[in-house]
C-alpha cells in the first residue's frame, strides 16, 4: 500500500498545527491587534488551546511517521478538524466570527477529508512493523 501520500498529510498538519500552537502560545495579544479582534479576558483562554495544538500536532507526526501501524490515532485527528470546523462554519453561519480564523476552518476542512480517506484506506490493513 502507499502511504506517501498520508505520510504527507499528516506530517504538513503536523507542522501546521504545530506551528500556529507555538504562535498563539506567545504572540496572540499581537494577532488580535493586527486582527482588530478583541482579546479574550484572560491569556489562559489563548494558552490552553495553543497547547492542545502542540500536542495533537505531536500526535499528528507520529501517525505521519507510520500510518498504518497508527491507524488507531487517526480518528482523533479527525475529531480535531470536525470540531474546529464544526464551530468556526457554525458560528460563521449564526451569529459571526472574525474572518481572521476562516483561512484555519477552510485548510482544516482540507486536512478532515484527507484524513478521513486515510483512515477508510487503511482499514483492515495488519499493523506494520516499526
Amino acid at each position: 500500500m502507499n502511504t506517501k501520500w498520508m505520510k504527507a498529510a499528516f506530517g504538513v498538519s503536523a507542522i501546521y498545527d504545530g506551528l500556529l500552537g507555538v504562535v498563539f502560545l506567545f504572540a496572540a495579544p499581537m494577532i488580535y491587534d493586527y486582527f482588530g479582534i478583541e482579546r479574550p479576558n484572560h491569556p489562559g483562554y489563548v494558552h490552553f488551546p495553543a497547547l492542545l495544538l502542540i500536542i495533537f500536532a505531536l500526535m499528528l507526526w507520529q501517525i505521519a511517521r507510520n500510518p498504518v501501524k497508527f491507524r488507531d490515532l487517526m480518528p482523533y485527528g479527525i475529531g480535531l478538524k470536525v470540531a474546529y470546523c464544526g464551530v468556526v462554519f457554525y458560528h460563521k453561519l449564526t451569529t459571526g466570527i472574525p474572518d481572521m480564523w476562516m483561512p484555519f476552518a477552510w485548510l482544516d476542512l482540507i486536512f478532515m477529508i484527507l484524513f478521513f480517506l486515510a483512515w477508510t484506506k487503511v482499514k483492515g490493513v495488519g499493523q506494520a512493523v516499526a
